[in-house]
């Protein structure tokens, strides 16, 4: 007997049947006047016409983040999904609010984007390709800025810009190591000034931070007019509001500030908006995306980009403090490969049982779970299901986290789906989870200063000694003191691989500082950005790209994507 073909997520996806998304949107308790549809299973809301049951209350909120991530792969998305699918399928009135993924990883590393196996959100190949077209927008609002600028200092520069001292970039939603540094203006007098520039992911362009950090169209216009883009000669901060642009900008984001509205495997409604690296920005969807969730749903299934010492802090300590979105419950996604790669293995052997590794790689997601709990919250470990896992390994894990007083459950969302059976388990911990009060509080007060506010990441997310700040860096304190921007939070930039800023160190190091070389303030997003160590605002496309196994077949339809 021949062994069963094992389908392929983008096979999976095509094989799936979608349902109208006006019949989504109905589910969801949407009006259809309050959709402004992209074909038959993709729509915007139209947050201005919802019209909500009176006396209704915000849904509570589960956030999804996960251990150190690894190339053996998580799950976090998958398990968003599959997660949402089974608390719908107990009954519940659930909705999911994601991230749209970005063109760079999709054709770099990562390939899709959109969950995996019978937990993922379709029309997975639109998702992961140009989707409602929001990333154009953004690209195209930061662009038209530094257009904007530079013509400006060419027309005589009546605001004083120093050419020199620019801290907003241009960008492109593509991994493109080459356009890192560029020089600008060259070819004579009428083509412009000379300068140097560079380009950054679009996903880490401040413009993608306040779309998904504004609350309405206003705060949009408001934020955008808040951007620093540079410094005058005399060294005082120039923004978008001296130039006079934020209704221009504000103009291209019009129609992309509204959440798109999709479907999972198993029918339930999902907003999919907005879309920052957790790297190098913030890391999360679109706060409007979520506040709309929160007022369709009794439950929203929302996650936070790579391990939690990076979305999940930044969730907490940057977007719950502008709007009333903490979460009543914290999802650590783990599986045993990761593990096992935290543990020492290498990537060829992760298929070979081995509980001595799990056991040794387990003090990363000990450092994770213990991370969420200063935050007032208890997580449920979420135990990502592999074929290659053994009952051995998963009950040792089990094991451990009932002898460390945490809840967790084995899920096989993937396989099973959520819309099956393979995640009652989990859906009921966490539904045991929410009905348990929490005691949610940051992890810093913002009257710390800029500096305390990043030893206090490092030392209690991180477990780093401390901080080494670069030269250029501590003159950037000052800088921040002085302009008035110290009461911002922080937002780390730091490689999602280690604890440390060093990729190469897995599992739960001691015994080491953070290096921070630079501090970019964001005004209008309104917080402070910490580069740490070599990690990169424009990241590169690996030796063999993911686009590299990607085609369409005769009829157009996407292959290789997952």
């Amino acid at each position: 007997m021949s062994e069963q073909k094992v389908l392929s997520d983008l096979e999976i996806a095509h094989n799936a049947t979608m349902l109208p998304i006006e019949q989504i949107a109905e589910r969801a308790g949407i009006a259809v006047d309050a959709l402004e549809l992209y074909g038959p299973y993709k729509a915007k809301i139209n947050p201005a016409k919802l019209r909500l049951p009176q006396g209704k209350k915000p849904g509570k909120v589960v956030l999804v983040s996960a251990m150190s991530p690894t190339p053996a792969g998580e799950g976090k998305s998958t398990t968003t999904v599959g997660l949402a699918d089974s608390l719908a399928r107990a009954g519940n009135n659930v909705m999911i609010a994601l991230r749209e993924p970005s063109l760079g990883p999709i054709l770099g590393m990562k390939g899709g984007a959109t969950g995996g196996g019978l937990s993922q959100v379709l029309p997975m190949d639109d998702i992961n390709l140009h989707f409602t077209g929001d990333f154009h927008a953004v690209t195209s609002a930061n662009n038209a800025l530094m257009a904007l600028v530079d013509n400006h200092i060419f027309q005589g520069n009546a605001l004083g810009i120093d050419p020199r001292r620019m801290t907003f970039k241009r960008v492109l939603d593509m991994n493109d190591r080459a356009l890192r540094e560029v020089v600008i203006g060259l070819g004579g007098p009428a083509q412009g000034v000379p300068r140097q520039d560079g380009f950054d992911i679009t996903v880490a362009s401040e413009i993608m931070a306040v779309f998904c950090l504004s609350t309405d169209l206003d705060d949009l216009r408001s934020r955008l007019g808040r951007i620093t883009f540079g410094y005058t000669f005399d060294r005082a901060p120039v923004t978008v509001a001296d130039l006079g642009v934020e209704g221009a900008l504000t103009m291209l984001l019009k129609d992309a500030i509204k959440p798109n509205l999709v479907q999972t495997i198993a029918g339930t409604p999902a907003l999919v908006h907005g879309g920052p690296f957790a790297n190098i920005a913030h890391g999360c969807n679109s706060l409007i995306a979520t506040r709309t969730a929160m007022e369709l749903a009794d439950i929203v299934v929302t996650e936070a980009g790579f391990g939690a010492d990076l979305g999940a802090e930044k969730y907490m300590d940057i977007k719950a403090r502008i709007a009333d979105v903490a979460p009543s419950a914290v999802v650590v996604v783990a599986t045993i490969r990761a593990l096992k790669m935290q543990g020492g293995v290498p990537k060829d052997r992760l298929d070979e049982p081995n509980i001595e590794a799990v056991a040794a790689g387990v003090e990363n997601l000990k450092r994770h779970v213990g991370n969420v709990a200063k935050f007032g919250i208890s997580p449920v470990v979420s135990i990502n299901k592999f074929a290659t896992d053994t009952p051995e390994e998963l009950e040792w894990l089990l094991a451990w986290c009932a002898a460390e007083g945490v809840d967790a459950a084995v899920a096989d969302v993937w396989g099973r789906g959520g819309g099956g059976d393979g995640g009652d388990e989990l859906a009921a911990k966490l539904a045991a989870a929410l009905d348990r009060p929490s005691d949610f509080h940051h992890l810093y007060p913002l009257e710390l200063s800029v500096e305390e506010k990043i030893q206090t990441i490092v030392q209690e997310i991180y477990g780093a000694d401390g901080v080494d700040f670069s030269v250029p860096a501590l003159k950037r304190l000052a800088e921040i003191e002085k302009n008035g921007w110290s009461g911002l939070p922080v937002c780390m930039a730091k490689t999602q691989y280690s604890f440390t800023d060093d990729a190469a160190r897995l599992g739960a190091p001691k015994g080491f500082k953070v290096h921070v070389r630079d501090l970019i303030p964001k005004t209008g997003a309104g917080f402070i950005v910490a580069l740490t160590g070599a990690v990169m605002t424009m990241p590169g496309l690996p030796k063999e790209p993911a686009a590299m196994r990607m085609d369409v077949d005769a009829e157009g339809n996407p292959t290789g994507l997952f």
